[in-house]
């Protein structure tokens, strides 16, 4: 290894604390800007004025996409899955918070059909996610 001499120092070491410094600030904008990315189904929502959330750990979100397919949280189901699933998500707490995100362009009896559902197995914390108007 090369040595370098200053005002009659010898150095031997490569300094690394700049490089690790610069690593850590690099590491941390990736964490970052990686848990920032939402999970979840992208639906084109209804506008309506502002309401009070039901979003909460314990919510369970059933989506409805354009083409029609029902997603519990992230998972594509049929109607009878769902109603299996949340059946025993509601013997577990019977208080199960269910929000309903439908897209706009669907036809109203695929939202109707789960919300059939939700009364046959007597949710009754229900809310329907809607997009704010913005002027």
């Amino acid at each position: 290894m090369a040595e370098i001499q200053d005002e009659g120092e010898l150095y031997d070491e490569v300094n690394v604390v700049p490089m690790l410094d610069l690593a850590y600030v690099l590491l941390v904008i990736f964490i970052i800007l990686t848990t920032a990315t939402v999970q979840g189904i992208k639906v084109d929502l209804p506008k309506a004025s502002a309401a009070p959330s039901l979003a909460e750990s314990k919510t369970k979100a059933v989506s409805i996409a354009a083409d029609g397919t029902i997603y519990l949280d992230t998972y594509p189901v049929s109607l009878s899955e769902l109603e299996s699933l949340l059946g025993q998500y509601r013997a577990a707490d019977p208080d199960l918070p269910v929000i309903v995100k439908a897209d706009s362009t669907i036809a109203y009896q695929r939202v109707v059909d789960v919300l059939d559902l939700l009364g046959r197995l007597e949710i009754t914390q229900l809310g329907l996610v809607t997009q704010r108007v913005v002027k």
